[in-house]
């Protein structure tokens, strides 16, 4: 087993798992990839039932091991939103929608109560069932208004106090390195060659 399908059709995301598998010579495959149709319905309530039903929907239809993640902005005003509903929160993976609709609901919220995090759950399966979970986070704030032509999703309205920049600001390398799907790769690195070997 040389080679690992990531769930996703975003190129951006492909990129980030291809520069994180590098070490390991592992071939690193998306939806795009392949010819066929992925029957999958993200209905779960929480980051990590989505994404283990994204996962179990690749490894059934290419009988390879699959990585897939459900990510999230959590903001504590909105009381968790847009949460596992990010992507498709002011209608299906429009971005600036997303941003418009989250700082429209952020109006009025003062500096000191615009606190969120993103975070990310990787599940991690093989055909055979053997599965491997982990988590990332990073806090920061809504910003007022976008900063920065980096990233995608909601990286230009997220600050970063420890980068004192938003998400949009840093470079890939730099992203990686804080990020809360770089954290939760991270943490699935601990135990990803017993898991990828065993």
């Amino acid at each position: 087993m040389d080679t690992i399908v990531v769930a996703t059709n975003n190129q951006n995301k492909a990129r980030e798992y291809r520069e994180l598998f590098e070490p390991w010579n592992i071939t690193v495959k998306t939806l795009a990839d392949f010819d066929i149709p992925f029957d999958i319905n993200e209905n779960g309530t929480t980051f990590e039932q989505n994404a283990l039903i994204k996962t179990q929907a690749v490894v059934n239809a290419t009988k390879l091991p699959v990585v897939a993640d459900d990510s999230g902005l959590v903001v504590d005003a909105l009381d968790g939103e847009p949460g596992v509903h990010s992507a498709r929160y002011a209608g299906d993976h429009d971005d600036e929608a997303n941003i418009d609709k989250l700082l429209t609901n952020m109006r009025g919220v003062p500096d000191s109560k615009r606190t969120a995090h993103f975070h990310t759950t990787l599940v991690a399966l093989k055909p055979n069932g053997s599965k491997l979970v982990a988590d990332g986070n990073v806090s920061g704030r809504i910003l007022m208004e976008r900063h920065g032509e980096n990233g995608f999703g909601y990286d230009p309205v997220f600050y970063v106090p420890e980068t004192e920049s938003s998400m949009a600001e840093l470079t890939d390398q730099q992203k990686n390195a804080i990020s809360h799907r770089g954290r939760a790769m991270r943490q699935l690195m601990i135990n990803f060659e017993s898991w990828w070997n065993a």
